[in-house]
């Protein structure tokens, strides 16, 4: 597939066939993505692959925690867990849990997490990580630039097999309960949740703000970048 197709074609998927991704396949799209690149080259990720049934409903257990939480914060018109949110906005949001709960559905993608045909669990060594932030005083994510780059690349190679499948990181708010579940050491951290498998549909025309709407010349309030041709 042409690197630009894949570019604008890659969208989230949600929803799978019952085709089983082989474990072939799989370390095939794994050994693809780990030339991603790292800081230092220290490909600070570990990945597991989570195939036993309870262990898989498990986690989804943990996910489903964080997407009620989510929800909620949907519900109360408050862009979720926003570093920026205010106290009253928090409050706005955790009064919003039960009736996100109570829009839970048994197909729903939290619900049936476990049920996804490829389920990854990417992990980030804290020890490996240049988080060039870690001392600022505001929230933290230059260290996430060692990881994500490789959970993308996952989903890039994917691609090429005809595969879909959405990152998402919603598990992380149940994080101290998921670490147990994975026997993860403390020196890790979890990243993000894969997960893969054959689309039911494939989204073709994905919705993204133009260039000009988001880039600007040297400063951040500069003129706005526009292509001369």
């Amino acid at each position: 597939m042409d690197l630009g197709d894949a570019l604008r074609t890659t969208g989230a998927v949600r929803e799978f066939t019952d085709q089983p991704v082989d474990d072939e396949t799989l370390a095939t799209v794994l050994d693809l993505a780990r030339f991603a690149p790292s800081g230092g080259n220290r490909q600070a990720w570990r990945v597991i692959v989570v195939r036993d049934p309870d262990q898989r409903r498990r986690v989804r257990d943990h996910y489903l925690e964080g997407w009620h939480e989510y929800v909620s914060h949907v519900l109360a018109g408050v862009v979720p867990f926003s570093p920026l949110a205010t106290a009253e906005q928090r409050a706005a949001a955790s009064a919003q849990l039960d009736a996100a709960r109570a829009l839970s559905r048994p197909d729903g993608f939290p619900e049936t997490l476990d049920q996804v045909p490829a389920l990854l669990v990417v992990a980030a060594d804290l020890g490996a990580l240049a988080a060039t932030d870690r001392d600022l005083a505001r929230y933290q994510m230059v260290g996430g630039a060692s990881v994500y780059p490789f959970v993308w690349s996952i989903l890039l190679a994917a691609r090429d097999f005809d595969l879909g499948g959405v990152m998402t990181t919603v598990a992380t708010r149940d994080e101290v309960a998921l670490r147990a579940t994975l026997h993860l050491p403390a020196t890790f951290a979890v990243a993000a949740i894969v997960a893969l498998g054959h689309p039911r549909h494939r989204p073709t025309h994905l919705t993204r703000h133009r260039v000009e709407a988001f880039t600007t010349l040297d400063t951040f309030d500069g003129p706005i970048f526009e292509s001369s041709r």
